[in-house]
């Protein structure tokens, strides 16, 4: 097991493109660290730096305290999870996980005593002498992951590993894979494009956009306390809603809406206080808003239905308010009530309200988040 640190490190393509931009944190050893972001934002170049299969501009890479920004990947003791699989189709699931100790030289005893140990880990015993043609999506995966764990490396690099199988196998091999690090102890690091995967896996998230870390925190506190609106729009499912908004002392104006702001939530945001006229974006999560006729609160909103998505145990709500909204992945887009961009709402399924309704929604106002609309950073 080891340490994976990273200290200001870039990638800079041959046209210029700034990939990565000073990444720098600290992977514990045994950590379970997860990098997500939208497409492009820098993850998998990060983890092929970090690999060795991509060079590092500048800044300094260490994995056990060694430095090992120039050393070979086949030399950083580490073991990579493709999403492709990267199976050998001629060869057994025996051979196949077999294939790196082969490699190393390892005696046949030693090399069949690590097979076998993985396959009981993995539920692979009985497939052993099959090829991956014979195998479903999800043994393919798990004959993959023992390609890894036979190498007993000193730390698990995974490229969107769960990306090729079908919602339900994904739901299943990730609380699998979560599994097995634990078991293991082995340092990982998990790159993933779905924040309910980053969320639901890793000990830590590392969010990044645009090749720069916006933060790396529990998975609790990016939800809870996220740092700016990327990151409070990006963590949880479906978004946050967020919109322009006015805060006169202890009363939010959001639209044609007014209502009042506990006075819990001044003690936790002190930058609040004292606030006259001051413009600002409000966050509100689906799950903190609901049928007012059910949920009676405090603060309380009227909004139009567009549509009701009913799901069994909650319905899916959308709803127009009349106030501009933010998109959080860019400073320049806002829109007047025209367009009709809809909020999302978590209701209750007792709730009867139906599209073209105008209902009450009732919002959880302890639980708003608030944005400086200049800088999309947190105010508290």
């Amino acid at each position: 097991m080891a340490e994976i640190s990273l200290n200001k490190i870039n990638k800079i393509y041959g046209d210029n493109f700034h990939a990565i931009h000073d990444l720098t944190f600290d992977i514990k050893d045994g950590e379970f660290m997860v990098f997500v972001g939208p497409s492009g934002c820098g993850k998998s170049t990060a983890l092929r730096m970090i690999a060795g299969l991509e060079s590092i501009s500048s800044g300094e890479l260490r994995i056990g305290g060694r430095i090992v920004n120039d050393v070979d990947p086949k030399d950083r003791d580490i073991a990579m999870v493709f999403q492709s699989y990267a199976l050998y189709p001629h060869k057994t699931v025996r051979e196949n996980i077999a294939f790196p100790l082969l490699m190393a030289g390892l005696d046949k005893a030693e090399i069949a005593a690590r097979v076998e140990a993985a396959a009981r880990t993995l539920e692979l015993t009985p497939h052993l002498d099959r090829k991956p043609a014979h195998l479903s999506g999800g043994q393919r995966q798990r004959v993959a992951m023992g390609r890894a764990i036979v190498r007993q490396p000193a730390a698990f690099l995974m490229d969107e590993p769960l990306s090729n199988l079908d919602a339900k196998l994904r739901v299943q091999m990730r609380a699998e894979i979560a599994s097995l690090q634990r078991n293991l102890k082995v340092t990982t690091i998990y790159v993933t494009h779905d924040q309910v995967e980053a969320m639901t896996m890793g000990d830590r998230v590392a969010v990044l956009k645009g090749g720069v870390l916006q933060q790396v925190d529990t998975p609790q506190n990016l939800y809870s306390r996220p740092v700016n609106m990327f990151v409070a729009a990006f963590i949880g499912s479906p978004s946050m809603n967020l919109y322009e908004a006015t805060l006169d002392g202890t009363e939010l104006k959001l639209g044609s809406n007014t209502f009042n702001i506990p006075a819990s939530v001044f003690a936790q945001r002190p930058s609040l206080n004292g606030a006259i006229r001051r413009h600002l974006v409000v966050g509100i999560r689906p799950e903190h808003m609901n049928d007012a006729t059910l949920h009676p609160a405090s603060a309380e909103i009227k909004a139009h239905v567009k549509l009701v998505e009913a799901l069994g145990s909650e319905a899916m709500v959308h709803l127009v308010i009349d106030a501009p909204w933010i998109d959080a992945g860019d400073p320049d887009a806002a829109s007047d009530i025209g367009h009709e961009r809809t909020a999302v709402a978590r209701f209750s399924p007792k709730s009867s309200v139906r599209a073209d309704d105008n209902a009450r929604v009732a919002i959880a106002a302890e639980e708003l988040h608030f944005f400086d609309p200049q800088t999309r950073k947190s105010l508290w």
